[in-house]
């Protein structure tokens, strides 16, 4: 059972994580692409045979992803799509970090119009408000995991 909090590669370079759907955690793990990795819900793992399997295939090298993430992995890549070219513009100069008089000044329109701009993004991202996360961060994640 793993810890909470994002995954990380222990030592020896396998990981099974039993966790609630996380599509942005499970995409850290696979980010390098080195294999020996296991994502699966932990109310999902009820049988013991299939558990067994999973340990084999991560231990071989090989990836075991619950469904349930991989389809919120692949709806968040077709949220993405749906940007417009000015909302893609406008995520890109986020994700270097710049301010909302920054990115309004870059792209010759006022701070109220990024403002819009940005509340669009969040929305086609489905980043419903939240106290916990800090959604720009999160739809430059989503961003630069594409």
């Amino acid at each position: 059972m793993s810890p909470p909090g994002p995954p990380t590669r222990r030592g020896d370079g396998h990981r099974v994580d039993f966790q609630d759907v996380e599509q942005l955690y499970a995409t850290e793990l696979l980010a390098d692409g080195a294999g020996g990795v296991g994502y699966l819900l932990k109310d999902r793992v009820f049988d013991g045979e299939q558990f067994i399997s999973a340990l084999r295939t991560v231990a071989g090298g090989g990836t075991v992803m619950d469904e349930d993430v991989v389809s919120g992995m692949v709806r968040r890549s077709d949220h993405l799509a749906q940007l417009t070219a000015r909302e893609l513009e406008t995520l890109a100069l986020v994700a270097q970090g710049r301010s909302n008089a920054a990115i309004a000044a870059a792209m010759f329109v006022t701070e109220k119009a990024i403002a819009k701009n940005i509340n669009s993004i969040l929305a086609k991202l489905q980043l419903p408000p939240s106290t916990d996360d800090n959604r720009r961060v999160m739809a430059v994640l989503a961003y630069l995991g594409q």
